[in-house]
């Protein structure tokens, strides 16, 4: 019995470590604040993380990341995250570099499209360049990001969204267009289109892909110099005619990018 509970606490310390990076030190320091034979020491631990956690995230992390190069995306009216769960999970972190073109984008990207905003996903941990922001493979350095679609509702831009998540919807390839995913997975790289379970629920299910829409929005993430790389399905690419070198193809060892646009500083 002693043996299974080291081993739950051990998975949640991983489970809360992945999702949020500070999370599973926090869980184990919450454990040590409560003695063994405690009442109620489940309640206990949970209130002392979940106020220990909240405090670390909203109050702590955003001063301290600064000493890491990085720092909270600012929100704004014209952008914000899709979820507040990329907040509370601290996925909400770039370079200043970063946050400054990100914000340029949202603005003009408003300007051309009156009340619709950016909408970002996630982009990298507070801390520590190399440590992994799972499922992603390259998210911890501060230099990448994850951006939304967009969508139309009725024929009018919308800032709606087909999943909870913002990830695992895909705009697929029509039978004129070129398969990555199925060229993909017939050479054995089976997790290419695994968001597609990470969902948390399809919505608004009423609402289409807008061509000109993502067309100007790649446009102006391609147009700013600080950006060294975009990476969207090659089909998206090709449909949308869009011709810059910094569109590249992810490669089939990652996942697709036809829920998403994926782009990076130099």
């Amino acid at each position: 019995m002693i043996f299974l509970k080291f081993l739950l606490h051990i998975f949640i310390f991983f489970l809360l470590t992945i999702v949020t990076q500070i999370g599973g030190v926090i869980y184990l320091f919450s454990v040590f604040l409560v003695k063994k034979n405690s009442e109620k020491k489940v309640i206990k631990r949970f209130l002392y993380f979940s106020i220990i956690y909240l405090i670390a995230t909203f109050l702590v992390v955003p001063n301290v990341s600064s000493y890491f190069g990085r720092e909270k995306i600012k929100d704004s009216s014209v952008l914000q995250a899709h979820s507040f769960f990329y907040k509370l999970a601290n996925r909400n972190y770039v370079k200043p570099e970063l946050n400054t073109v990100i914000s340029k984008i949202a603005i003009d990207f408003s300007n051309k499209n009156k009340g619709i905003k950016l909408i970002y996903l996630d982009a990298n941990f507070p801390f520590f360049d190399k440590f992994p922001l799972l499922p992603h493979l390259s998210h911890n350095d501060g230099k990448k990001i994850d951006i939304s679609f967009v969508y139309a509702e009725n024929e009018r831009l919308s800032n709606k969204k087909p999943s909870i998540s913002g990830y695992g919807v895909y705009e697929n390839p029509t039978a004129k267009e070129f398969n990555q995913t199925e060229f993909c997975k017939e050479k054995g790289y089976w997790q290419y289109d695994f968001p597609k379970y990470l969902t948390l629920v399809t919505i608004n299910k009423d609402i289409t892909f807008s061509n000109k829409a993502n067309r100007d929005l790649v446009n102006l993430i391609v147009n700013q110099k600080e950006v060294g790389k975009i990476f969207i399905e090659p089909h998206l690419k090709n449909r949308l005619n869009l011709s810059s070198s910094k569109i590249r193809f992810h490669g089939c060892g990652a996942v697709r990018h036809d829920d998403h646009i994926h782009f990076q500083l130099k």
